[in-house]
């Protein structure tokens, strides 16, 4: 196992107060029972809403926009 990789499962198990070999059981649970893998014929779907421009935003100025996101105009 790699050193870096070996001391980050030693360190989680440490904070999440669990030995580290019931981490990488889970992982290795995960791994063979094929988690995470997308299903056969997965599609991505782009879903578009419309909307309207607030009053005196501008899309060019980019500093604008973070203003008016962060609730300071």
């Amino acid at each position: 196992m790699n050193d870096d990789l070996f001391r980050r499962v030693r360190q989680r198990a440490n904070d999440d107060g669990i030995p580290m070999r019931a981490i990488i059981e889970a992982a290795l649970r995960a791994y063979l029972s094929g988690q995470g893998r997308h299903a056969p014929g997965y599609r991505f779907e782009w879903k578009t809403f419309r909307g309207r421009l607030r009053p005196g935003v501008d899309l060019d100025d980019r500093d604008s926009l973070f203003e008016i996101m962060e609730g300071r105009r």
